[in-house]
């Protein structure tokens, strides 16, 4: 589907007092997030395929993002959205949240998305640092409640944090991408794991 979006001459121009399109914006991560989805590599995808599948110009693009790249970054942030709100009252509860937020609604369509970058993350230094963005907030966000965890004494004071967030991630990101264990019931994915995890993890 092609989002198609009527630009005024100067609507989406950056000067004093006239802001950017937020409409325009959109268009353009949707139209980036379709292209990864159906398939094609990150490789692929140029900046005259995504002005096309917007609706808007080139030029339209180079005004937000100085290449691809940063592009891709930001698109890939919108399609993960912002790490959620924690309540910072059980650890249990805040993990199952984090992993919860990686299973939203559109996640088999990111999944896709991403499974096309993961060729370039091999290949290209740049790539690595798009993917490297888009995880580490994430990734601080739960290294916090894990250290958290140890000072409260709900962890133990040996846990090996980031060994605790390679195992919490991994098996997310392959349920994600290649729906590894077809078995494991959605709904109850982020407790079970967190609970599997805990149990060699809690003092």
């Amino acid at each position: 589907m092609t989002l198609s979006v009527d630009v005024a001459p100067d609507q989406d121009r950056k000067g004093p007092g006239r802001p950017r399109s937020a409409r325009v914006d959109e268009a353009i991560v949707e139209a980036v997030f379709e292209l990864l989805s159906s398939g094609q590599s990150a490789d692929a995808i140029s900046i005259e395929a995504v002005a096309a599948k917007a609706g808007v110009g080139k030029a339209t693009i180079y005004r937000r993002w100085p290449n691809k790249e940063a592009l891709l970054t930001d698109a890939v942030l919108a399609m993960k959205g912002p790490p959620p709100e924690l309540r910072g009252e059980s650890v249990r509860d805040d993990l199952v949240t984090l992993i919860g937020t990686m299973r939203k609604k559109r996640m088999a369509q990111y999944g896709k998305a991403a499974a096309c970058l993961m060729p370039e993350l091999f290949k290209s230094p740049e790539m690595t640092r798009v993917y490297q963005g888009v995880m580490e907030p994430r990734r601080e966000a739960m290294r916090s409640v894990l250290r958290r965890g140890i000072a409260s004494g709900e962890l133990r004071a040996d846990l090996d944090v980031e060994l605790a967030l390679l195992v919490l991630a991994g098996p997310t990101l392959a349920q994600n991408m290649l729906r590894w264990n077809p078995n494991v019931p959605d709904e109850h994915f982020a407790e079970n794991l967190v609970d599997f995890v805990l149990r060699g993890a809690q003092p």
